[in-house]
């Protein structure tokens, strides 16, 4: 180890973000998910209601309003999300900011899906931008399928003042929080053919307001999951033809164009999967490959990412399915090592740059998951390791990159054993590996007295790490 460099982590050509808790399943910690995918995600994706002024809440809505006849998810005075306990008089130490600290320390972005009453104040709003100032760059989702008639806010309003609600919200809560982006997510072009988007008079507005595009496009989805079995001839169910849900999302982002005045933004696919309640599990793996193919040899640079739904579910929507003896279990499907060998592909992993060489102390500069600069200790290795560990003298809080592999430090860990880099992907001989370093929060939140602190947060790495490499036994 001679001379060490700087690294720049930048975006992908197509970021992965992962959705992690639901009305269907539960928060899973990143610890696990880690070492499950070997990597980290752009963002992670959260699902939360606001309905402050509703009878019962903050309490989820299928507890406090539980009934025998209820026939559909969304069949509550609310929506039967996880309720957001912060805003107006509430909390920061509660849901979902310790989830929020939980994603940042391991280096990624938030996003926080919300569906909130569209008759809360202004006050109510503000009071929400002003939780979110701490988490750098977050993703807020706002009363996300805002065409559809299903969610309590589009029960209660008309799509005209869903669409009028989500430019008020967006303004006042990044007024208060300009660290904050806002998600549009409507149905976007629905048909092949079609030359508007669904509910274009209304929602037009929402296009040029919004700083990032979206729509939820499932190849396949079994809607009346929990309340019904997925049939042949059943009505709570469908399949679609994998190139046209690629075919429709490039529409919608080509007509949002057309409503932004021909001005591009980022277009995001905010939930995609196939639901394996109606494909079987090794036909959803398939269709997945077939969708991430397609963005891969279209080179579909008009599409930014996507968010997979989910990381473990109660039914058939995730990388594992929650075991119904144990919440705390996931019971790993086909789907997850076929998304993992995606998402380690160079297509959607995020872009590294060595730079120029530098010596200690150095500042690790974290801006978020696609704007962090890092350091690179090159590595030789003989051969393939039987032995390969760090061990820390400091407090940092680190995500590490080997051989492809990442792995988080804490501030609490002194040893970090990286062997998990090489058990899938050995070395077949002598060669030479860079070590990355990135040094995210480790509370989660930024420094808000620094200068910059909304958007920026360094750390001084003033010791490296003791690496130690071995390739035998300690004894034969």
């Amino acid at each position: 180890m001679d001379t060490l460099y700087s690294v720049h982590m930048g975006q992908a050509k197509c970021a992965v973000d992962l959705g992690d808790g639901s009305e269907r399943g539960e928060y899973v910690n990143q610890d696990y998910i880690l070492h499950k995918l070997g990597r980290p995600h752009r963002s992670i994706s959260l699902m939360y209601c606001y309905y402050p002024l509703d009878e019962g809440f903050p309490e989820r809505a299928s507890v406090v309003h539980a009934r025998p006849d209820v026939r559909f998810a969304w069949d509550y005075p609310y929506d039967d999300y996880f309720p957001y306990k912060g805003g107006l008089g509430g909390s920061t130490q509660d849901e979902p900011f310790r989830q929020m600290r939980d994603i940042r320390a391991h280096g990624q972005d938030v996003t926080l899906t919300l569906t909130i009453d569209p008759h809360v104040s202004d006050a109510q709003l503000a009071a929400i931008g002003q939780d979110l100032r701490p988490f750098g760059r977050v993703f807020l989702r706002i009363n996300h399928e805002a065409t559809g008639d299903w969610f309590s806010f589009n029960k209660r309003c008309t799509y005209q003042e869903v669409a009028d609600f989500f430019v008020r919200a967006s303004r006042i809560i990044k007024a208060e929080a300009p660290n904050v982006q806002t998600i549009i997510c409507i149905d976007g072009v629905e048909n092949m053919g079609d030359t508007e988007i669904t509910c274009e008079k209304e929602f037009a507005q929402t296009i040029p307001e919004a700083d990032i595009w979206s729509v939820d496009k499932y190849m396949a989805l079994h809607w009346g999951w929990p309340y019904d079995v997925a049939e042949h001839g059943g009505t709570s169910h469908v399949r679609h033809k994998v190139r046209d849900i690629y075919a429709l999302t490039k529409a919608s982002y080509e007509r949002y164009c057309v409503l932004n005045d021909g001005v591009p933004k980022p277009m995001v696919m905010s939930e995609c999967n196939a639901d394996g309640d109606v494909t079987g599990a090794y036909e959803q793996a398939e269709m997945l490959e077939e969708f991430c193919s397609i963005l891969e040899t279209e080179n579909a640079v008009w599409f930014s990412g996507f968010t997979m739904y989910q990381f473990r579910d109660r039914g058939r929507l995730g990388l594992e399915i929650e075991d119904p003896n144990n919440p705390d279990v996931g019971i790993a499907q086909p789907l997850l090592e076929t998304y993992k060998r995606i998402i380690h592909r160079s297509y959607f992993q995020p872009e590294m740059t060595q730079g120029e060489p530098v010596q200690l102390p150095v500042t690790l500069r974290w801006g978020h998951s696609e704007d962090a600069d890092g350091l690179a200790i090159p590595l030789h290795f003989e051969k393939n390791p039987v032995f390969c560990e760090l061990t820390f003298e400091d407090e940092g809080n680190y995500m590490l990159e080997l051989n492809g592999f990442w792995f988080y430090r804490s501030p609490n860990a002194k040893t970090i054993d990286l062997m998990s880099a090489f058990y899938q992907k050995p070395l077949t001989g002598e060669c030479d590996l860079t070590l990355k370093i990135f040094a995210p929060p480790a509370t989660g939140e930024n420094d808000l007295s620094a200068p910059d602190g909304m958007f920026q947060y360094r750390t001084e790495l003033t010791k490296l790490p003791h690496i130690r490499i071995r390739f035998a036994p300690v004894e034969d």
